[in-house]
Formats: C-alpha cells, structure tokens, sequence
C-alpha cells in the first residue's frame, strides 16, 4: 500500500501554527504518511527553519484562516481559500487520503458537508471519540457534538456506522452497542430515547440495551449512541473532572514531605494513568458519515495530540474505514424500519 497523504490544517487551534507543524514533524519519518502542512506560508515556513529538508513534509499555501469563533457556514462560505477549505478540497480531488485539524469544529463539518457530502445512505454524520474505560477496555462515544438536535433513525444509523467502525478498527466480533439514557430499564428516558430503545432493539446490533452516565467509565458497552449535545456534555464534563483530578492530586502530592515522597515512589504508575485519561492520547474525533476521512482534533491540542490525530486519521485510511461506512449505508435503515424492510424498501437516508 502506497504511504497515506494526510493534510494538516496548521492554522487550526488555539496553538497553530507551532504546535500542528510540531506534531507533523514528530509524525514525519515515523507513520509511514506524507503530511501535507495546509495554511499561510509566512506563517509556517519560520516554525519549519532549523528543521532541514523533511521528505514527508510538504506545504500548501491557503490564504485565508477561520477562526475559532467565526460562525460556521458564514466562515466556509466567505473564505474559500481558508486552510479548513482548500484541505479539504485536495482530500476531494484524491490529492489526499485524509484532513486533519484542530481547527473550528463547525466549519470544519459544514465545510466537509459541503466538500465530500455524505456517505450515500447515511442522514447525519456523526462525531465518533475513543472514551477510556475500566480495566484497559476503550468505548466509542458517537454523536459527540455534530448534531445537537436528532430524530430516532439518525441515532440508529450511528449505532450502526459505531457498531462497524469497532470491528473494522479494533477486530472486535459483534460490539456491545448501548444507549444512553438516565435508566437501564427501556421505560426510562425521553421520547427520543424510548423509540431509538425500540428500533435498536429490533436491529441486527449487538444491542445491550440502555448505559447511564456513570456506567460509561466501567467498559460495559463497545458502542454508546447519543445526540451530539448530549455528547457533547457528557465528553466535556468528562474532561473536566479528569483534569480536576489530576490538580487534587498534585496537591496533595505537595502537601507534606511524605506526600512527595509517595508521590514519588508512584510517579510512573501515575504517569500511565493520566496518559489513559489525557484526550492528547487518542488525537481527537472522527467525523463518520462523511465521504472522506475526516480527524477532528480539540481546539487546545498540544503538539502530542496532533501527532495521535494524524496516527488515528493514517490507522483509520489503511484500515479501510471509509470503505466500511460506505457498505454500511447501503444496509443501514433508512427511515425507521429494520434492516431487513430497509434492504428491500428505500434506503436514501435523506433528512
């Protein structure tokens, strides 16, 4: 297999461009991908100087930035020379194999939306985040944050595009798939989540019925779906408390004199620990459901976070997901029905 070409939107993030072009040239000679650095020139070319000529490094010029708090589609539209765009433009035009970027998560949905449009069949794209859990295990949280608002068969269709992703990536065999809710029994929850319950239920999934909030950390589900705001919360008070943690701990670390001293004899285990917390570890979000690898990272990432978020774009274009989302939506049900209805009925997965 030819090496990936990954485009880096070095302009993305509260970080750029120094902390991107970091992260690309810890990648460059060591993935295996060519990254193609996407942003001002004049701005990148100084983070590059002392480097040398790195072969799997190259930069397009993109005049335009969309900050972070530009209104998304205004933004898209008014800047087509941005860096979120013209990347994108070039994973279109097959000139790259994936985007990646810590960029306004916003723009960069309308802008894929508008560039690489869905995978035939799926309604919604959904943002797809790894959430660490007990004893080493790894979940997939999805929607977490592209659609605030959703109806029934958009969240079945993400249990699906979930469900396919985890087998594909990480060779598991029939992933447990969950549903949030506030209540294990299928009575609990709102209107939305008592007919998502129902249709999953009827699905071909490993369907293991509803999760709570405190159940995610514990590894009982493989797949957990959700609407994006929902998601979304769950992901950011998840990272608050883990940062919260980590603060309480070095404080009472500082303490006392004792204190540092076990502090010190746990340091390593420590380290582990709030490397499986730290978000930098797992590069950021897909975007599935999209016609193109799409890697969204978080807005404060660090030069490591980068780094991962190329690794997770490289790992999900060798391992054919793309591929995988496309079969799954000409299965996945369409309106509401079950798979089976949905093979032999329409399957458009229009909104």
């Amino acid at each position: 297999m030819t090496r990936p070409r990954i485009v880096l939107d070095a302009m993305g993030g509260d970080n750029a461009p120094g902390e991107p072009v970091a992260g690309a040239l810890m990648a460059a000679g060591v993935l295996g991908v060519e990254v193609i650095l996407v942003g001002r020139k004049d701005a990148i070319e100084p983070e590059l100087r002392g480097t040398g000529n790195i072969r799997d490094v190259r930069l397009v010029e993109a005049p335009d930035v969309i900050e972070m708090d530009e209104h998304a589609t205004d933004a898209v539209r008014a800047k087509p020379l941005s860096s979120i765009n013209v990347g994108l433009q070039m994973v279109k035009r097959g000139e790259a194999d994936a985007f990646v970027t810590a960029g306004n998560t916003g723009a960069t949905m309308a802008a894929a939306l508008l560039t690489l449009g869905r995978v035939k069949g799926i309604g919604r794209p959904a943002l797809a985040t790894i959430f660490p859990a007990a004893d080493g295990k790894l979940t997939m949280l999805l929607d977490v944050g592209a659609n605030a608002d959703c109806r029934p068969i958009h969240l079945v269709q993400f249990a699906h595009m979930g469900s396919a992703y985890m087998e594909r990536m990480f060779g598991l065999q029939r992933p447990r798939v969950a549903l949030l809710s506030i209540g294990e029994e299928e009575t609990k929850g709102n209107q939305l989540t008592l007919e998502v319950h129902q249709l999953l239920r009827g699905s071909r999934l490993n369907f293991i019925g509803n999760v709570e909030g405190k159940d995610l950390p514990r590894g009982l589900a493989d797949v957990v779906v959700m609407d994006g705001f929902t998601g979304n919360v769950v992901l950011k008070t998840a990272e608050g408390i883990a940062e919260l943690l980590f603060t309480e701990l070095r404080k009472a670390v500082e303490l006392t004199p004792w204190n540092k001293a076990a502090g010190l004899i746990l340091m390593s285990e420590l380290r582990k620990v709030k490397r499986r917390l730290d978000y930098a570890e797992y590069g950021g979000a897909q975007l599935i459901g999209v016609d193109g690898v799409v890697v969204i990272g978080h807005g404060r990432s660090n030069a490591r976070a980068i780094y991962n978020a190329l690794k997770a774009a490289r790992d999900a274009v060798q391992n054919g997901v793309l591929e995988t989302m496309r079969a799954v939506g000409k299965e996945v049900p369409a309106r509401g029905q079950s798979a089976g209805e949905a093979a032999a009925g329409d399957n458009s997965g229009e909104d």
